[in-house]
């Protein structure tokens, strides 16, 4: 049984057996019975690690015994490991080689918070986002039937993930090419099956067996010939199956479904794999996993352990407190509550956000009017969109990253209808450690060609009220995108008071240059403006623009600069370009934004540095521009 520990080690622990195992290749050289103190050495390691760099926290403790099993019984690399979302990867890491490093996990030049293809040929596939680990495994088997080889294909999904419509499209594909495959169902949260224990595992390694497999097959042959006895015999196997394992929806679908059964029994997970390592075709095994498992504090309260930030060592200074104004998730979570008493038709909808995005006091105060569809960011859009068609009106909390998943949704089921259905868009412009896979760089790009859309940026929490409420109200679908953390701890007004659509807001009047922001960097932009004497405008609107406006400071100034946390080709800037070309004014402008390529993980302010966001590289690309100026 795993060992279970009640703190975090602030000195990498002595680990005899991990030491001989930093390479799958070394692991298999490992005897079986090596193998549960190694998980315990791993577990604890593991602990040590993300207290150094803090990260992803839970699920990986949850797959300790799997990760082993898996890279135990599999020839990986050369057999095609796919983990899904990537936050239990990091075990993965530890044993791929990776182990010296993981203190710099999620740090700039450092390990990637997810698999990536780049940093390690065991990294067989890069993810961030849910549910793709079937499909992407999928294209792998069928790519090793092409070119003749044997090697296998793993899929290793959270019960969560499986949520996704994207997952069960693959589940369909696989059987009908007849792919030689294993998915690994990782249930940790319970909410398929608790038939877990002696004879689940039992059946596991019975159902899994050669032999079972060859009597199977051979009675089809024999009962194929018995007019109706087939039949009569598939039924009987089925039912029986059913009534003791619940994979009959797997069955249907063409999966040989085993299980479920202990991810945390070694043995067990190793004798069963081993089975199903040499069976062809499609087949799909569900172990049942404790996220934190073996970490007492996190399997108590998995959500509260999902990540932690990197322990302090014991005697640093306490660092200055600051004055903690509200996050803008918290900003949206009180504005959602205090829309929904003034308006009963109000209806708020997550795809697994409900923490992450504030809905949680909302939830316990309207539960009737609270839905969270789990991952599943399609279903969310339209469900929004038949909430519209009735009269309701649906706001949905999405994270800019996850919205991309549901573009074709947004487009066809709500703006093309015209729908009311308001976009609370988290986590907009760059995130920080989790990378360019959970940045929010490309928004106003894909938001603002959309045709009745209005796309708004806060500057602050007050604008980013009063914006909720100006979207709420529009007639038409509507976006507010709004960073991850907190903003400049700005006065909020209370009440729900609309802004005038398309005004933009002039903050500081200069000369020669006038600084229009989309967005939070309002802050950098006014200072800059005193050093250079510039025009301040924070800008509000992407869609529609203040023309009026526009046209003014082109009349009056040498240069307009664009200020915006959002890729550069597409974005806001892009917008005013466009509205100076059609009205044939022609002047010097500068974009400033994301550029185009994948900003690394690192801190925010190291990742907006790089991009010359901060106040220092404004301020350095507007002197260039102006020295570029003819005098």
């Amino acid at each position: 049984m795993p060992k279970t520990f009640h703190e975090i080690p602030r000195v990498r622990p002595a680990t005899p057996l991990l030491d001989r195992a930093a390479t799958p290749e070394q692991l298999r050289r490992l005897g079986e019975a090596e193998l549960e103190e190694l998980a315990n050495e791993l577990r604890q390691d593991l602990l040590f690690s993300v207290g150094q760099s803090g990260g992803h926290f839970g699920a990986g403790l949850g797959v300790i015994e799997l990760t082993i099993a898996l890279h135990y019984v599999y020839d990986t690399p050369d057999d095609r490991l796919v983990w899904d979302v990537g936050h239990q990867a990091y075990p993965h890491k530890i044993l791929t080689g990776r182990r010296a490093r993981m203190a710099s996990l999620r740090q700039k030049d450092g390990l990637a918070a997810f698999p990536r293809r780049s940093e390690s040929e065991y990294d067989t596939f890069g993810v961030g986002h849910s549910s793709t680990s079937i499909s992407a495994a999928l294209g792998m088997a069928i790519a090793a039937r092409q070119k003749g080889e044997k090697r296998k294909s793993i899929a290793v999904i959270g019960d969560g993930a499986l949520t996704a419509g994207m997952a069960f499209e693959a589940l369909n594909h696989a059987p009908e090419v007849g792919a030689d495959m294993l998915v690994v169902l990782n249930d940790n949260d319970m909410s398929i099956s608790r038939n877990v224990g002696g004879l689940s595992n039992y059946l596991a390694k019975i159902l899994s067996s050669r032999t079972y497999s060859s009597m199977r097959e051979g009675s089809k042959k024999i009962l194929s010939r018995l007019p109706g006895a087939w039949e009569i015999a598939r039924r009987t196997e089925e039912y029986a199956k059913g009534m003791l394992v619940p994979g009959t929806l797997f069955e249907e679908l063409g999966w040989n479904y085993i299980g479920p059964i202990d991810g945390h029994d070694l043995p067990t997970l190793i004798a069963t794999l081993r089975n199903m390592r040499d069976l062809d075709g499609p087949q799909f095994l569900h172990v049942v996993t404790k996220k934190g498992k073996g970490f007492a504090p996190a399997e108590a309260d998995p959500i509260t352990w999902h990540a932690i930030s990197k322990l302090e060592p014991v005697d640093a200074p306490a660092a200055p407190k600051k004055a903690a104004g509200p996050k803008y998730s918290n900003v949206f979570g009180q504005w959602l509550c205090d829309m929904a008493e003034a308006d009963p038709r109000l209806t708020g909808i997550t795809p697994a956000m409900k923490e992450g995005s504030d809905l949680v006091a909302f939830s316990e105060r309207f539960p009737q009017r609270y839905f969270d569809v789990a991952i599943a960011e399609q279903h969310a859009v339209t469900l929004a969109a038949g909430m519209a068609c009735e009269g309701l009106k649906p706001v949905v909390a999405i994270y800019s990253t996850f919205l991309q998943r549901a573009y074709d949704q947004l487009i066809h089921d709500v703006a093309v209808q015209n729908l009311d259905v308001l976009f609370a868009i988290d986590r907009a412009g760059l995130v920080g450690e989790d990378g360019p896979t959970h940045a929010g760089s490309f928004d106003l790009s894909y938001l603002r060609c959309i045709p009745g859309m209005l796309v708004m940026t806060p500057s602050d929490e007050n604008e980013m009220r009063r914006m909720l409420t100006t979207g709420y109200q529009f007639e038409g679908p509507a976006a507010v995108r709004y960073p991850r953390g907190s903003g400049p701890n700005a006065r909020i007004e209370p009440g729900l008071a609309p802004l005038e659509i398309g005004k933009a807001l002039t903050r500081r009047q200069g000369t020669k240059v006038a600084l229009l922001v989309f967005g939070v960097q309002l802050a950098e932009a006014l200072q800059v403006g005193q050093t250079l004497d510039a025009t301040v405008v924070d800008m509000r609107f992407v869609k529609p623009l203040d023309e009026a406006l526009l046209r003014q400071l082109a009349a009056s100034h040498e240069l307009l600069v664009t200020i915006e946390e959002n890729s550069i080709m597409g974005g806001a800037g892009s917008a005013v370009a466009e509205f100076l070309a059609s009205e044939a004014i022609v002047m010097p402008i500068l974009q400033l934004g994301l550029p185009d390529h994948y900003v690394e993980h690192a801190k925010p302010s190291e990742m907006l540095a790089e991009c010359g966001l901060d106040e220092a590289g404004i301020e350095a690309a507007v002197r260039i521009r102006l020295a570029q100026l003819p005098h």
